[in-house]
């Protein structure tokens, strides 16, 4: 009762398109699956999303994707005592790295 499910919907678009951006051969990955071993490393709120609603967005499109395969989590990253957090800015980000 205290769990709030919530995804961003387009997140598999985003995954493949940018896949398909990187390379024209996209499809060697992401409609593959006879051929591609598949894992995701994740923490462990992840895991809903990349378990049931990632693979059923893809499978309602009745075309042949390529799924996980393996799905490993872990417990929280943690930085100075707090779990990290983009939305609550706790955390080292890429644009305050310094040289």
């Amino acid at each position: 009762e205290t769990k709030v499910f919530y995804v961003w919907f387009d997140a598999p678009i985003g995954y493949i398109s940018i896949t398909a951006e990187y390379t024209s051969e996209w499809r060697k990955w992401w409609q593959n699956r006879e051929q591609v071993e598949y894992w995701q490393f994740m923490a462990k709120d992840n895991v809903p999303f990349h378990s049931v609603v990632f693979p059923s967005t893809l499978m309602g499109t009745g075309k042949e994707w390529t799924l996980v395969n393996r799905l490993m989590s872990t417990e929280y990253l943690n930085y100075e005592d707090s779990k990290f957090s983009k939305s609550r800015g706790i955390g080292v980000f890429g644009n305050d790295a310094k040289d």
